[in-house]
């Protein structure tokens, strides 16, 4: 171990030193040389002089070196930053220089130390042009002489021609253990187009056909383009996948390792950097002065929304925040991660929503001001056939949540809805609506302000489309579809939380928040680019396998439901749903009665829940009997509401 470490730094400071003895003959020399160019570049001048100077230069020239740690700096890595270093050195040791000869003029310390203005100014750029040139000259040798057995083994195009491609050039040349070679870079801008960057050409988007990628061998593409719309990288994106290249993206700068672009942080393009949405930032002192020194509880804290609420939630000056799951494993990581990140103003509670007693008295002790309520089963297939577990849940954990907020006097209550429960046609969705509509009928009592956000799906979360898609490619296939007509709204996680966020501090009570989910995406589609993404082809490679339908499931999700517009907010993301009138007293009743006569394990809780939601027809499903009908796929055209504003 002691002779590692010794081997270590010797090797650490010889390389130092010698940079150091190489700096200081390069400015002697150049020193000579200044004496030669002062007198036309002959010797006609006391070469004593010479003798007396030249060590005095080189002690000065290793003092200024010292000073500015020029010598420190990995030469095979020298940048712009080096460069000013030895600019400095170099105006710093013929400030001392000249100062030396002035005093010494005066009072006459060293003989014949009498030194030229015109040699110190000559001295100074033949200096700083030679220490400046031997850093090139090394790095080049490094470059094409120590690396020869790194063979460039890719071609890679550089999507963008502004500081973050740049940067991304320097990254991949940077890089000792990268093997590819920047052929060019591409730019929108036709005014860049045929110009040159460090040596790399420049060519407009136009030539980026499948002919110029085979001529030029092209291995990668990368797009370093910061703050791209989504959109508009997808399209791009889109444009490629059909050929024989890889697709890579770089991170945005806020990512970059201390400020620095790394070669290894650039990965290929996920089909999550297409569906992503322009970021919204939601940090304002509405929300702000909303949830300053309040208790909050969040139910389904450890879930997908849920836990990305409470992490939200933590950048804020709450009094204290509670959160309640039933997953004891999920909440213990969420647990570790928030004390990780240095909070710790939380309270994790393992509890059952559905344990009226439990969670009386938790609100008892805690006293919370303002709830959300994310907790719910959401698996539609799952909850088809178990229609118990879902109204459970899902209508009574509802119930017993509002109930108590009710009772206790929280300030608000924000319900997590689903896009599902708009015109349901399984049990899953039913069960969100009714939850949706028992939300509405308490908030007649005007005690507690009810907030309901209704939203589509999210990526990323459990159990959703892409994680599965994922998992199936590295399998090698086939990915299975349930119809290739398929289309569903998507949604960033911290996107869907911060709208919550956003719409729980907006809402005066009885208001249901629809959250703009821009297009819908069909999920066909979204498969065959995931293969493509990963540098398959589709079907040669990975096929995609048409199952069916599974109980319940849409063809085509919708965000309002029969009879509702929507009126718009101050957040060009939210809008509010007029929702029509509902016979309060009549649904409560029914409401009342599906839970009890659930609690019995009665048989007709789900004919109920039809009667409590007349536009609930099932589809695809055993339940479509219920209905008068029989199970059969959904072959109907889409029929999505227009959003209004």
């Amino acid at each position: 171990m002691i002779q590692n470490y010794l081997t270590q730094n010797v090797n650490r400071f010889a390389s130092k030193w010698l940079v150091l003895a190489i700096d200081t003959v390069s400015v002697s020399i150049s020193f000579f040389l200044s004496y030669c160019i002062r007198f036309n570049l002959s010797f006609d001048f006391e070469i004593n002089w010479l003798i007396i100077q030249l060590p005095l230069v080189a002690v000065i020239s290793i003092i200024s070196f010292m000073v500015v740690g020029s010598y420190k700096g990995v030469v095979r890595h020298t940048g712009v930053r080096d460069v000013y270093n030895l600019f400095n050195a170099i105006c710093l040791s013929s400030i001392i220089m000249i100062t030396m000869v002035l005093v010494n003029k005066e009072f006459v310390f060293i003989e014949n130390f009498t030194i030229p203005l015109g040699i110190i100014v000559i001295h100074s750029l033949l200096g700083f042009m030679a220490l400046t040139a031997s850093r090139y000259i090394f790095k080049s040798i490094y470059g094409n002489f120590l690396l020869r057995d790194l063979k460039v083994n890719k071609n890679v195009l550089i999507y963008g021609a502004g500081e973050s491609g740049i940067l991304t050039h320097n990254a991949l040349t940077n890089h000792t253990k990268n093997r590819s070679r920047v052929v060019g870079y591409i730019d929108r801008d036709s005014q860049k187009a045929g110009k040159q960057i460090n040596g790399v050409k420049v060519f407009h988007k136009d030539v980026l056909t499948e002919d110029f990628i085979k001529k030029q061998n092209i291995s990668e593409v990368i797009f370093s383009i910061q703050n791209i719309d989504p959109k508009i990288l997808r399209d791009l994106v889109e444009g490629l996948v059909e050929f024989p290249v890889q697709v890579k993206i770089v991170p945005p700068v806020e990512d970059w390792i201390n400020g620095e672009l790394r070669a290894s942080q650039i990965k290929q393009v996920q089909i999550e950097d297409l569906l992503d949405r322009a970021p919204i930032s939601i940090k304002n002192q509405k929300i702000e002065m909303e949830l300053d020194k309040k208790v909050i509880l969040v139910t389904g804290a450890a879930g997908s929304i849920g836990s990305e609420i409470v992490r939200q939630i933590c950048s804020y000056n709450y009094k204290s925040l509670i959160m309640i799951d039933q997953a004891e494993s999920a909440l213990y990581d969420l647990q570790q991660e928030l004390k990780l990140n240095g909070f710790h103003n939380f309270i994790p509670i393992v509890g059952d929503i559905r344990d009226k007693n439990r969670m009386n008295a938790l609100f008892q002790e805690h006293k919370p001001n303002m709830v959300f309520h994310a907790a719910a089963y959401k698996h539609v297939p799952l909850m088809e056939y178990n229609s118990y577990e879902a109204i459970k849940i899902n209508i009574a954990g509802t119930k017993t949540i509002a109930d108590l907020s009710v009772n206790h006097k929280v300030d608000k209550f924000v319900f997590i809805s689903t896009d599902k429960a708009v015109n349901p046609t399984n049990v899953m969705g039913a069960s969100k609506r009714i939850a949706e509509m028992y939300i509405s009928c308490i908030q007649q009592e005007k005690k507690t302000k009810f907030i309901t956000t209704r939203f589509g799906n999210v990526l990323g979360s459990n159990g959703s489309v892409i994680p599965l898609f994922r998992k199936q490619i590295e399998k090698g296939g086939p990915l299975t579809l349930t119809h290739k007509d398929v289309t569903r709204f998507f949604m960033t996680i911290p996107e869907a939380s911060q709208l919550v966020l956003e719409a729980g501090a907006m809402g005066d009570g009885g208001e249901i928040f629809i959250f703009d989910m821009g297009e819908s995406v069909k999920i066909f589609d979204l498969a065959k680019n995931m293969i493509k993404l990963s540098g398959l082809k589709y079907p040669e490679d990975i096929d995609i396998k048409i199952t069916g339908l599974r109980p319940g499931e849409k063809l085509y999700e919708e965000l309002l439901a029969n009879g509702e517009n929507t009126l718009p907010t101050y957040h060009k993301k939210i809008k509010i749903s007029k929702v029509r009138d509902l016979d309060y007293a009549t649904v409560r009743s029914r409401i009342d009665e599906l839970c009890v006569s659930n609690m019995f394990f009665s048989g007709d809780t789900v004919k109920l829940m039809k009667t409590i939601v007349p536009e609930y027809i099932s589809k695809n499903s055993e339940l479509c009997d219920l209905d008068g009908k029989k199970k059969s796929e959904e072959d109907d055209k889409p029929t999505l509401k227009v959003v209004q504003s």
